[in-house]
């Protein structure tokens, strides 16, 4: 998977993603941000899977550190060497093999490794992305959705999980979603994460700001799960229509913030991978919507924005 994805135009080692990978321009974009955010409401869901992170953490009190460990490692092994991508993997399966979990239910215990909790998070991940980042506006069309998906069974082998496992396509993982939805609840743990979300321990000073913009960051995200989710939570959300118009404004809002102030941002990675590979490796949705007028000729296959969030766990 990683020799047939490494694409880059460049005698360095473009990792192991490409400049040419779906995944290498769309983890750039800013809406990334909000798209991680569902991520985490939709994994919260999984019993268990909530429990690894409550049991084995304080999140209350280092979740925004959380967070941002998060987003570093999927920028390193987006836009990072092939060697600083698997010293991340291996850091990652290093820690989850030294976890465990109780289930209050049954009191047994389980490995935080085990591939059915690693791959429920993977799958929220990728599915939260994929789904935000189409309803967003981000153009993408149905074989560059499956291209995506395709290409992050790369990020779950570095996470310890088998390839052959992993859903490969869009239609895999709504098959996926609709194998483990039964499993799914609203448990106090992911209470406590709905609460912490909505309202984040900050600085006195700050709590303006963090209702006027993570407010809006965190609604967006909460309005984008599938209807499911709402139901257990107990929450309502807004019309599907409304969400989708609420994010399509926020997309062209953070896009119009340039790319070259949003990269200098810590740890810079897309920077430092530009630098590495020359100033043709920047991503751009463009070369996204290039790509699909070459191999589609102005067809309808790219006219279907949302197709792939009807598919999976984020369906509308």
């Amino acid at each position: 998977m990683a020799a047939a994805i490494r694409q880059g135009g460049s005698d360095a080692d473009p990792g192991l993603y490409g400049p040419r990978s779906v995944t290498w321009q769309m983890h750039g974009d800013p809406v990334m941000w909000i798209a991680g955010v569902r991520a985490l409401y939709l994994q919260a869901l999984h019993p268990l899977a909530v429990r690894g992170v409550t049991q084995n953490s304080d999140f209350r009190k280092d979740a925004w550190g959380r967070l941002l460990r998060t987003a570093r490692f999927v920028a390193t092994i987006t836009y990072g060497t092939t060697e600083a991508a698997e010293r991340a993997g291996a850091k990652v399966r290093g820690i989850h093999r030294r976890l465990s979990l109780t289930d209050p239910v049954t009191g047994v215990r389980h490995g935080v490794d085990e591939p059915e909790l690693l791959l429920w998070v993977h799958c929220a991940e990728i599915d939260s992305y994929l789904h935000v980042m189409r309803r967003s506006g981000y153009p993408l069309t149905d074989a560059q959705a499956d291209a995506y998906v395709a290409e992050n069974v790369v990020s779950a082998r570095l996470v310890g999980l088998d390839p052959a496992d992993v859903p490969a396509d869009t239609a895999a993982l709504a098959a996926y979603f609709a194998r483990v939805r039964p499993q799914l609840a609203n448990t106090p743990e992911a209470r406590e994460v709905d609460a912490f979300l909505r309202r984040p321990p900050v600085h006195a000073l700050l709590v303006p700001a963090r209702e006027a913009i993570w407010g809006r960051f965190a609604a967006l995200a909460y309005g984008s799960l599938p209807p499911y989710a709402h139901e257990l939570y107990g929450r309502p959300a807004p019309p599907p229509a409304v969400v989708t118009r609420r994010l399509r404004a926020m997309g062209r809002a953070l896009r119009c913030i340039p790319p070259t102030a949003r990269w200098q941002l810590p740890p810079k990675h897309i920077m430092r991978a530009v630098e590495r590979l020359g100033p043709g490796s920047r991503p751009s949705p463009y070369k996204l919507r290039r790509n699909a007028a070459i191999l589609d000729s102005g067809d309808a296959t790219g006219a279907r924005p949302h197709a792939a969030g009807l598919h999976g766990g984020g369906g509308s």
